[in-house]
Parts: structure tokens; sequence; C-alpha cells
């Protein structure tokens, strides 16, 4: 009886040497650091107020690089228009960051219009360079600024 030719060794563990290499390749994941909401006054009305929401998103894929995102929560107020509870108001929303590390700095500026259901999400890549952001959110109007803080991968 004939046994059939035997495979070298190295054949079989092959596939078992690549899935090992599939595994250590994992990257890492983006972070989303959200910032404390900034409450303040709106143009274009008698009376009008809410607070603008923004937060910071990083990815390994992104080095050096950020988005920075900005969004009004609804607004409450009063207009003498024709819906009166429910008015759109307008206000300038600004964050604008430094990088502790290197020193550069920049600002991202949204004008924003936001009514009974809030706004839309406005959003843009800022080339922060890696390192520590510091930032500080604030608005055309009276309002309480905040300051937080995130990191830049490199």
């Amino acid at each position: 009886m004939r046994m059939p030719p035997s495979l070298p060794a190295a054949s079989l563990l092959l596939p078992l040497g690549t899935a090992t290499m599939i595994v250590a390749a994992v990257p890492a994941n983006a972070a989303t650091v959200e910032f404390p909401q900034v409450p303040s006054m709106y143009h274009d009305a008698v009376a009008c107020g809410g607070n603008i929401r923004s937060w910071a998103d990083t990815d390994p894929k992104w080095p050096g690089r950020a988005i920075i995102n900005v969004q009004a929560l609804p607004v409450g107020g009063f207009d003498p228009g024709e819906y009166s509870f429910a008015p759109m108001c307008e206000t300038v929303a600004t964050v604008a960051w430094r990088n502790m590390n290197t020193g550069a700095a920049g600002e991202l500026r949204v004008p924003i219009l936001a009514g009974f259901y809030g706004s839309e999400h406005y959003a843009l890549f800022q080339d922060t360079g890696p390192g520590h952001i510091v930032v500080t959110v604030y608005t055309d109007m009276p309002n309480i600024p905040a300051q937080s803080a995130f990191d830049v991968p490199g």
C-alpha cells in the first residue's frame, strides 16, 4: 500500500500565522469629546435664548486634525410675528482653539439659525496639529462661555 505524499509542516502553519497578523493589526479607536453647553441669547426676536452644543471628533486616521462640531439645541422665546412662541433666532457661535504643545491656534465661527427644533449640525475639519487642544466656546450675544480640552493624535 502506497502512502500519500506528506505536506511540509510550514504549509500547515501558514494559515495560523496569517490569522495572528490580522488580529495584531487592529487600529486604535476614534474619540468624541463633548464640551460644556453654552447658554446664549439670540438675535431677531424680542426674547430668544437657548443652549449651544459643541464637541470634537478625533481619529488616528486623521493625524493632526480634528472635526469641530456645533449645533443649537431648541430655543425658547417670544417674537411678535405670526408664530409668537416659536421664533426663529440667530447667533454666531465660535469655537476658538489653541494647541498647547505647538502654540497653533484657530477658530470655527458659524452663523446659527435656530428654532423650536434647534439647528442644523455644523462640522468642519480643523488642522490643529497633534497635541493637547484647549477650546473656548462663545457667541456674539450675551452668553456664558465654556472651556474644555481634548487630545489630537499625531
